[in-house]
């Protein structure tokens, strides 16, 4: 496992947390004004750029972009509602997070934002709105959120012959909520993944999408500890990983206040996923 990986889930404290982790959601009631910036291009590619296959023609695995001096940031969200947490959602946790989709669109932050078709069944609305909006592109973090490994931090794990099938599901739900152009990038849930998931992922033809920045927001209170780590570990091309939610990440909208000023200050320019798969692959 790669080392973010093993940072991410330290935050979790509780392995068993892990499908816990959430959501992403439709715009709330902006708070007082906040200074404008000018963002990266927001237009989604009409051929999404991806990475060619690995050898024997694995499903790629993209990291970070390339280290340029041409400072660019991607922020990514994962929308982790698990197919288990029906009941949850039904007696009122908020899977979803109003406040922090508004607060990226108050200071024109592209960004690229992974969810579990389950959350998208939940919140067929907010998923859409969310996914026309060209500020930000939606891309497939499979449909259960159970596990492609085994021992991945106590999620349910998939069998092997039902992953392909997963990510797939995920795919038709976005197309039913009204997202019939979902990017062609995958996050594994809990960044578990090995050769096998890899190679039975093949057929889909999706590029992984993994991180180099680990945020420390999965059930963190401390937004200024949150923020710190993410700017400090950011470099050139680098790949954020946060969360979206008012009951597992209630941190993160607050540490967007100052990682985004302060990112920018230092010449920082936000862009989506797609724009640093593009760079990687030698695409403008």
């Amino acid at each position: 496992m790669i080392t973010p990986v093993r940072r991410f889930i330290a935050t979790c404290a509780l392995a068993t947390l892990g499908a816990a982790l959430a959501a992403c959601g439709a715009p709330g009631t902006p708070r007082a004004a906040r200074p404008a910036h000018p963002a990266s291009s927001s237009a989604t590619p009409s051929h999404p750029p991806t990475l060619a296959p690995g050898p024997a023609g694995l499903t790629p695995v993209f990291k970070n972009g390339p280290r340029t001096p041409d400072k660019v940031v991607a922020l990514t969200f994962d929308a982790d509602m698990t197919a288990d947490q029906g009941e949850r959602a039904a007696d009122g946790e908020h899977f979803d997070n109003p406040r922090l989709i508004a607060t990226l669109r108050e200071f024109k932050v592209p960004a690229t934002v992974f969810m579990t078709g389950r959350w998208v069944d939940e919140y067929p609305r907010q998923a859409r709105d969310i996914g026309r909006d060209p500020l930000f592109e939606v891309a497939n973090h499979s449909y259960s959120h159970y596990a492609f490994t085994d021992d991945c931090y106590g999620l349910p794990t998939l069998p092997e012959d039902k992953m392909q099938a997963d990510v797939e599901r995920a795919y038709a739900s976005f197309k039913k909520a009204g997202l019939p152009h979902a990017m062609p990038y995958f996050r594994f849930p809990g960044g578990c993944y090995d050769q096998r998931a890899l190679r039975m992922l093949s057929g889909v033809g999706v590029t992984a999408v993994q991180w180099d920045v680990v945020s420390g927001d999965a059930f963190a209170t401390d937004s200024d500890a949150v923020a710190r780590q993410v700017i400090e570990g950011v470099r050139p091309g680098s790949v954020v990983v946060m969360h979206c939610t008012r009951s597992a990440a209630p941190a993160t909208e607050p540490a967007l206040l100052t990682i985004v000023p302060e990112l920018r200050e230092q010449g920082y320019r936000f862009v989506k996923v797609s724009e640093l798969i593009g760079a990687a692959a030698g695409r403008r």
